[in-house]
């Protein structure tokens, strides 16, 4: 509905700059909505913005004003076309009152299908929907998983209320058949609406989703009484989904190393999820994840290579017929050519969201370079910014495309100056003096003697400037990325990606790029074994990231070095950040939102003790990766003791990533002495009388008796039940103990044990099942607040009405973590608990009061 560029066009402004920078604002104004109006508002408002832009109705006033105005309305410009598109789209959400209810549907395989050892997971166009007969609506697109083995009983939590085993017998699963884009197929399925885990700093799935245009997630029911799903037909419909398929099978086929073949197939057809995640940590400590996958530096190395053999070949063609190069000159055909190319490409990969945003850039900047105006690098720079802003709203919200620009804005500020005044967009541009594909890419590779010099203080200028926002972003940045990219961005670029694509034609090559893989992988593995190849730090507010971007452009600029020194007083804010911490005295539980599970964070003003580490999701994933250790690295926590109340796996299921995060934790648990968390850091048992002190806060442990470790107990019966106080306030952390239990703690003869019980807060025993949360426990324990760590729309349907009924006579107030997300109790306010999913709450989220 609203384009800033053309707009900026009609109005005849002079300086189309604002007006690009006002529809970012403006998009980025709204995406901070909690929720939406009616998508008429948006429409009306973006209209009459465009009008008045068009119209040049703010050009009468002096120029200050006009600027000012001109501003305004394409802020309001970008405002009103995101709403007016997110509303539009909210119209196709899920209804409700389908989510877990089985659904026949037919429809169409879309993308390429992700397969793991348990599982594969795809798109599903649909044609049609029923239930019991009778049509029902659903979105247009669903995202669907088919799993067998682990998955089976796993992965179904989400989405069913039953608890029968044999409804998730791994042995009775039709296991997943081989899936192709293009293929129709009949299937039943459950699904639920888009719901992630909702933590500080955590990663927004259901951002990602709604960026993807996945309006409900489900499972394939493939259980012995369920209906089998059956192929309807095969049809070339995604060519391209097709063969990209075919080309990653034939990839895992000739190599048999899968991580070389991961890596390989990530390269070639854009498979991310083919790269085992061993492999991601190493490329993240060394900062070469970027290369690992179609970013925007293969897609503008393709266009470049296309550009210079496209061109070349244009040039020659004048001994055979000149009216080519008469026609259209040679330095068009190149870019032109180049970035059809470079498209093709970015399709063939996938068409992810970095590449398409790397081809709107491209194609913005041949754009300006072919229709002859010199613009400065500034309007050029904030006129891509904002087309791709335009075509994809969300990206504002991506790290990718804050780190993508902020790269480009800084080479373009160092760079002006030592080039002319032409900048350097990525090499994205061409020789307009000559009239020949010149820069089309960086100068290294046209001019490979006197561009390597170039190369590393471009490569150090990035690196200078873009390590306080990877900071900002990831809370983590790689000491040994320079001497990393220095060797990974030639070798990769160079050679193992045109091995890899060539070997598409000639399947051989592919042995020859496993094999250039391969001695990349032992160089990265060597650097990431260097004491601290990478350091993390607390996330810090926007302001220390703006500070340290400043600091570090400053450094890299080619000015006197007193004047650079400058930039190292701008460094520190992001570098020494640490968020506040308790008062002396006081104490918080922070419950971290980990599905179907417990871990909850108790930190005093210098101490820090991780109460279980949630839910094993399959063989690749835990709570421990997901989501304990990016919250641990952003909140700056040192742990100083990890509890793992008992050994099921919704507990410990995180442990040892963690252990693997924090060396220096002492481990406390009830877990036997055979088990294999005692091969990673020896435990020491948890019995009840252990008591110690820190920062004038009181823990101690009430279960289990020392004799219970010498009789045969079930797990949840040996569950560590910790008492946390500072005197006015406490809190009771009791895993997943039963009745016997509970009766135990309440019944005891000991007084000073039952005034230990009460307490202001409680996590629910066992997750609100029907086995725990007595009536004598709970008044015995008397909380003002309770919290149920459990999962959306859990197998085990928890917490049970019986035990909500119980906490709801007794005046309890009953939270579950499925609406409230990560929930922030604090002792100095003992009757408030924060949730982040109502405190971070935007419209694509699912709301905080609609989850059951």
């Amino acid at each position: 509905m609203g384009d800033p560029v053309l707009a900026a066009r009609w109005a005849g402004f002079k300086s189309p700059g604002l007006i690009f920078s006002g529809f970012v604002a403006g998009v980025a104004l709204q995406l901070q909505q909690a929720t939406l109006w009616h998508g008429g508002g948006y429409a009306l408002l973006a209209a009459l913005a465009m009008v008045a832009l068009v119209t040049g109705a703010v050009k009468r006033k002096t120029f200050l004003n006009a600027s000012l105005a001109a501003m305004v309305l394409a802020a309001l410009l970008g405002f009103g076309q995101t709403g007016w598109r997110a509303a539009l789209f909210q119209t196709t959400t899920l209804n409700p009152a389908l989510e877990g209810r089985d659904i026949a549907v037919t429809g169409t395989v879309l993308a390429l299908p992700q397969r793991s050892e348990d599982a594969v997971r795809f798109r599903l166009q649909l044609d049609s929907a029923r239930i019991n007969g009778q049509p029902v609506s659903l979105p247009p697109q669903i995202l669907l998983g088919w799993y067998a083995g682990f998955g089976a009983r796993e992965a179904k939590a989400a989405l069913t209320g039953s608890d029968d085993p044999a409804e998730f017998s791994p042995e009775q699963q039709r296991q997943p058949q081989n899936l192709r884009a293009g293929e129709r197929w009949q299937m039943t399925v459950r699904l639920k609406a888009p719901h992630g885990n909702s933590n500080p700093h955590g990663f927004d799935y259901e951002l990602w989703l709604w960026e993807q245009g996945i309006q409900a997630t489900g499972y394939v029911r493939a259980g012995p009484h369920d209906e089998p799903p059956s192929k309807l037909s095969s049809s070339w419909a995604h060519p391209v989904e097709r063969a990209r398929q075919s080309v990653r099978e034939a990839v895992f086929a000739r190599i048999d190393n899968r991580q070389l073949a991961g890596v390989i197939a990530a390269l070639v057809v854009g498979d991310q999820n083919a790269i085992e995640r061993a492999d991601w940590d190493v490329f993240r400590a060394t900062g070469v994840a970027h290369l690992m996958s179609i970013s925007g530096l293969h897609i503008t190395m393709f266009a470049w290579v296309a550009s210079l053999l496209i061109g070349g070949l244009w040039q020659r063609s004048v001994r055979l017929t000149p009216r080519l190069c008469l026609a259209v000159p040679a330095v068009s055909a190149g870019a032109w050519g180049g970035l059809l190319l470079a498209a093709l490409y970015a399709l063939f990969s996938g068409w992810g969201v970095p590449a398409q945003r790397t081809i709107w850039m491209l194609a913005t900047v041949v754009l300006l370079r072919q229709s002859g105006r010199q613009w400065p690098w500034q309007q050029t720079w904030l006129l891509a910014m904002a087309v791709v802003v335009a075509l994809d709203p969300w990206a504002l919200l991506q790290a990718g495309f804050w780190l993508s620009f902020v790269a480009v804005g800084v080479l373009f500020a160092t760079d002006s100056g030592a080039d002319g005044g032409r900048s350097v967009w990525a090499g994205a541009q061409f020789d307009q003096k000559n009239g020949a594909p010149g820069r089309f890419w960086p100068s290294w590779l046209a001019r490979p003697l006197a561009g390597l010099a170039r190369a590393a203080r471009e490569q150090w200028v990035v690196t200078l400037a873009l390590t306080p926002l990877s900071l900002l972003l990831f809370n983590q940045v790689s000491l040994v990325g320079l001497l990393a990219n220095a060797v990974a961005i030639p070798w990769v670029t160079l050679l193992v990606t045109p091995l890899a694509m060539l070997g598409v034609l000639h399947a051989p090559l592919w042995d020859a790029a496993a094999w250039t893989v391969g001695l990349l992988a032992a160089y990265l593995q060597w650097l990431a074994r260097w004491p601290l190849a990478s350091i993390s730090v607390a996330a810090a507010p926007l302001w220390c990231a703006v500070a340290g971007v400043l600091g570090g452009a400053l450094l890299a600029l080619r000015l006197p070095w007193h004047w650079r020194l400058l930039g190292l007083p701008l460094l520190l804010p992001v570098l020494l950040w640490q968020p506040a911490r308790m008062e002396a005295g006081q104490f918080e539980l922070l419950a971290a939102d980990i599905g179907q599970g417990n871990a909850v964070l108790v930190r005093t003003a210098g101490h820090t003790l991780l109460y279980d580490t949630g839910p094993r999701f399959s063989r690749e994933s835990d709570a421990g990766h997901r989501v304990l250790v990016p919250l641990l690295r952003a909140l700056g926590e040192r742990l100083d003791m990890l509890m793992l109340s008992h050994r099921d796996s919704d507990h410990i299921g995180g442990a040892p990533a963690v252990l693997a995060m924090q060396p220096q934790a002492a481990l406390v648990s009830s877990i036997e002495d055979g088990h294999e968390l005692q091969a990673l850091r020896k435990s020491t048992r948890c019995v009840a009388g252990q008591r110690w002190v820190w920062d004038g806060v009181s823990f101690e442990v009430l279960h289990p008796e020392a004799g219970d470790y010498d009789t045969v107990n079930k797990s949840n019966a040996m569950s560590c039940v910790l008492r946390v106080s500072n005197g006015r306030q406490t809190a009771l952390l009791v895993g997943d103990i039963e009745a016997p239990q509970e009766l135990r703690l309440a019944g005891s003869a000991n007084p000073a044990t039952l005034a230990g019980l009460k307490a202001d807060f409680l996590l629910v025993p066992h997750h609100g099942s029907k086995t725990s949360s007595s009536a004598q426990f709970l008044d015995a324990v008397q909380p003002r607040l309770a919290l149920a760590q459990m999962g959306y729309r859990n197998r085990f349907g928890h917490p049970v009405e019986s035990v909500v009924a119980r906490y709801r006579e007794r005046g309890i107030r009953l939270v579950r973590s499925s609406q409230c997300g990560a929930a922030l109790w604090q002792s100095s306010k003992p009757g408030d608990i924060a949730c982040e999913r109502q405190q971070a709450l935007r419209y694509w989220h699912h709301g905080p009061l609609s989850t059951p």
